[in-house]
């Protein structure tokens, strides 16, 4: 699911482009059919990263594992026990094969979709913005990182408060595209009519962007996020002192933690947290699990073995320092516990629980961080988020935050799942189709909080305005680096 898709890295794959988009078909199940979205994304390594999408049991970017040999095609989840075994065909739109999962085994078509219609209309149509808009380029000095990405400026001659955009689990593009849902397209747009300069920009390694997704952790783009903050401060109609971060998801937890840098001239103005976790990484992972199971039919006593098994996979993670060890032990203990489990699914398995990713996030435990938070902060979590529970998120995010003695604002959103799209029904129908859209409760709280934040801030401060010194910038990275060790 969305939280753990940067656990979604494949194997090597000779010809990234062919699989490259989303991919859809009806899966045949008792009673009806479900529609599967599989979204396959070519990294700059020669990876895929790829993620499933089943809307109607609310799963959203459940991590998939990316075989192809020749025209031979493996899909594997193994969070759900699920594969899909097939060939491409039809020069290349059409991915046909058999899908299988506990209790269920049946032929499947995946077709290569193109951008809803609505989409398309919405593009077609889109009228110049009352804002100023250009692609950039800004460089992380820490990793060496070229980032490129879009800002939108407010017209008029500023200073302008300005906000980063942090894009969630898994590999991204500068718009968190999710089947033409274009989540941080639409909040650049929105908060930019209301006056805030927006950055929105490519995760390493996707799209235009340099470097390494598959081994970065959540400290390492700690680095990128203060990156964007310092080319946002250089732009001479951005108020250097009103410069914030937004998250989501994972991102949510990036922008806090830069928040709690040890050096406050590094620190975000603000932070907005949308669906941050509050709770320990291996904890939301686990949750996570039992909620995929149920989800796809599991009983109870299917559910606690498969999670008594994930809490023997993550202490072999956590207690084993050698990674080739660790992918032993992980190995071992899949396939003694469920002969079904092939040997290429325990090794994918095994590959992503030793990840630098998956090692940080494991141990990773947002209260040893929260309590050094230096700015305001507005929390909103959704309701009717599978991926991280809003109830036990918010409560574990504001205790943690507490200490800081920052005004916090925190919001439950009715309704609202982890992509912040509203219940379906109240989905608008453009060009003859429904059309996700943000919850607008959510652009609410936004707008309040941030123009009330920001306007109290326009009152003549003397700034001074600098480039951090290469020791600054070492400082910075240290911090990073203590971020994993605290844990």
């Amino acid at each position: 699911m969305l939280a753990t898709a940067g656990l979604g890295c494949a194997a090597p794959a000779p010809a990234p482009p062919r699989l490259s988009g989303q991919w859809q078909g009806p899966l045949k199940v008792p009673g009806g059919s479900l529609t599967l979205l599989i979204t396959i994304v070519p990294l700059s390594n020669g990876t895929y990263y790829a993620a499933l999408d089943v809307p109607q049991q609310r799963i959203s970017r459940m991590p998939v594992e990316v075989e192809l040999k020749d025209d031979n095609l493996t899909l594997r989840m193994e969070q759900a026990g699920s594969r899909f075994e097939g060939k491409v065909l039809a020069g290349g739109s059409q991915l046909i094969g058999t899908w299988q999962q506990p209790g269920l085994k049946t032929e499947l078509t995946l077709t290569r979709g193109t951008a809803p219609i609505a989409a398309q209309a919405t593009k077609k149509l889109r009228l110049t913005p009352p804002y100023r808009e250009q692609d950039v380029t800004f460089y992380n000095a820490d990793d060496k990182i070229k980032l490129r990405g879009t800002l939108t400026v407010p017209n008029g001659e500023g200073p302008f408060a300005a906000v980063a955009l942090l894009s969630d689990s898994g590999p991204q593009d500068r718009d968190s595209d999710l089947q033409g849902y274009r989540m941080f397209g639409i909040l650049a747009d929105f908060l930019t009519r209301h006056g805030l300069a927006v950055l929105r920009f490519d995760d390493r390694g996707v799209g235009k962007s340099g470097g390494d997704y598959t081994r970065s952790t959540t400290a390492d783009l700690v680095s990128d996020a203060q990156a964007a903050m310092e080319f946002l401060r250089s732009r001479p109609f951005v108020a250097p002192a009103q410069v914030g971060l937004l998250g989501h998801g994972e991102g949510a937890n990036v922008a806090l933690l830069a928040a709690a840098a040890p050096v406050p001239e590094e620190a975000p103005a603000f932070v907005v947290s949308l669906a941050g976790y509050g709770q320990p990484g291996r904890e939301v992972l686990r949750r996570q699990q039992g909620e995929i199971l149920r989800l796809i039919g599991a009983d109870g006593g299917q559910v606690k073995a498969a999670q008594g098994l994930y809490d023997q996979l993550v202490e072999a993670v956590r207690q084993t320092p050698s990674p080739a060890a660790a992918r032993a032990k992980i190995v071992a203990l899949l396939r003694g516990s469920n002969t079904g489990v092939d040997e290429a699914m325990a090794r994918a398995r095994a590959v992503q629980l030793t990840s630098p990713w998956a090692r940080f996030f494991l141990d990773f435990d947002p209260a040893t961080r929260l309590p050094l938070v230096r700015c305001p902060v507005l929390l909103l979590n959704g309701s009717a988020d599978l991926q991280v529970a809003a109830g036990r998120n918010l409560a574990a995010l504001q205790r943690g935050l507490r200490p800081a003695h920052q005004p916090v604002q925190a919001h439950r959103l009715a309704g609202v799942n982890h992509a912040f799209q509203p219940d379906r029904m109240q989905w608008p129908i453009v060009a003859g189709e429904q059309q996700a859209v943000f919850a607008p409760e959510g652009f609410n709280y936004l707008r309040d909080w941030l123009l009330s934040f920001t306007n109290q801030a326009k009152a003549p401060v003397p700034v001074t305005v600098r480039r951090p010194t290469p020791r600054t910038k070492a400082t910075a990275r240290g911090a990073g680096r203590r971020i994993a060790a605290a844990h």
